[in-house]
């Protein structure tokens, strides 16, 4: 089964706006700073296409505000429900940041992919070095290249 190709752009666009749209009423700086920065490193792996290293920071960087958007969801849900002024702002801009954070799995899923069209290459190994050797190289010890005997015969 083939996969759709999702392109970069439309990916950053649309994180873009959610981003935007969350941080209209109750989140944090800290939430705006961690998820531009990370749309920022997006741009450039739409700049650079050849580039591996910017689709890999951008995939890193995904990954991390999974993880600091469910604290900041966590802290601040709470205290900012009920302080809020207008229920129907609160809602959207707190619907907007949730939807952003459902759908980050699937855009990492999907920057994975294009980090491996670029030629990426990933190996799990949990910071134990991996050896690979390439056993074609190798020329056996046994089968010597001796001069031929045939420039001495004559």
């Amino acid at each position: 089964m083939e996969i759709p190709a999702i392109n970069l752009k439309a990916i950053v666009l649309v994180h873009w706006l959610l981003t935007v749209w969350g941080c209209m009423a109750w989140l944090p700086a800290s939430f705006a700073w961690g998820n531009f920065s990370v749309l920022a490193v997006g741009v450039w792996a739409i700049a650079q296409r050849d580039s591996v290293d910017a689709v890999l920071m951008f995939l890193l960087g995904m990954l991390i505000t999974i993880l600091t958007d469910i604290i900041h969801f966590g802290i601040f849900y709470q205290s900012y429900n009920f302080l809020s002024n207008s229920k129907e702002l609160f809602r959207f801009s707190a619907g907007m940041a949730i939807l952003s954070l459902i759908l980050k799995p699937a855009t990492c899923f999907f920057v994975l992919q294009m980090y491996r069209e670029r030629g990426g290459e990933y190996n799990v190994n949990f910071g134990f070095p991996t050896v690979t050797r390439n056993r074609s190289a190798y020329e056996s010890i046994d089968h010597q290249n001796q001069p031929s005997n045939s420039a001495n015969q004559t």
